[in-house]
């Protein structure tokens, strides 16, 4: 694959929307722009302008990837196609997306951050996915090894081609250990590294305040975009009514 780092986030951003807040999906321009300029659940944050969007779209469908409906006087709308243009299951398309909107992570890591997308019983599934997703004809994923002080190896997507090898020294060979290691492995990583912790909640366990931004965001942006084509259809009544004001 050879999809830009904007075409990866536009692909990764119509998936996990898709999935977390299927009311406000398909995505409109200024709904995808403000999931990809997220402040939250992003690496690296960036801030894209629309036309940014616009040309990662136009690349996206002409490589099959993604589809845009346009009619009935609203505004054009989003949507992605990935699991039926690469024969991927709901898991595989899942992670992928993680991948794609936060770079390179542990099974554990990726097992807590799909959770509101795909839920996985355990870590080893995870892996599964991943191995069937590294052993394709040409690779979504790559293993990158384990760095120093990590109880799990970290895996890349490939939707970008190669992903830069670490630096010597940076990762030691790969040891397996039991389950209940690897999850709490990961989650010493993930609070060592920053990441709140409630990443790891399951259902009930609290830790929603993260994913109700994320939906007011996608809220807030969609109210825009209602009020923007409220006034292309006031703006055309001007016209046809021959007023001056409205």
């Amino acid at each position: 694959m050879d999809l830009s780092a904007e075409e990866v986030r536009v692909l990764g951003c119509l998936v996990e929307k898709e999935r977390t807040t299927p009311d406000q999906y398909p995505l409109t321009t200024n709904a995808l722009r403000s999931a990809c300029n997220q402040k939250t659940n992003r690496d690296p944050v960036v801030d894209y302008l629309e036309r940014t969007v616009d040309a990662a779209m136009l690349s996206l469908r002409d490589r099959h990837l993604a589809r845009t409906v346009v009619g009935g006087g609203r505004a054009a709308k989003h949507r992605h196609v990935l699991g039926e243009a690469w024969g991927l299951d709901d898991g595989e398309v899942a992670v992928l997306a993680v991948l794609a909107l936060r770079g390179p992570q542990t099974p554990g890591e990726l097992r807590g951050r799909s959770e509101r997308m795909t839920p996985f019983a355990t870590p080893e599934d995870v892996v599964a996915v991943l191995d069937a997703l590294a052993a394709r004809d040409e690779p979504l994923v790559v293993q990158l090894g384990r760095r120093a002080g990590q109880k799990e190896t970290r895996w890349a997507h490939l939707l970008s081609g190669e992903t830069e090898e670490p630096e010597p020294g940076a990762w030691s060979p790969v040891e397996t250990g039991s389950r209940h290691e690897v999850e709490a492995g990961s989650r010493r990583e993930s609070v060592e590294n920053g990441e709140s912790a409630a990443a790891w909640r399951g259902p009930g366990e609290g830790g929603g305040a993260e994913g109700r931004v994320e939906e007011l965001e996608s809220e807030v942006a969609a109210l825009r975009d209602e009020l923007e084509a409220l006034r292309d259809r006031v703006d055309r009544l001007v016209d046809l009514l021959g007023a001056d004001e409205v």
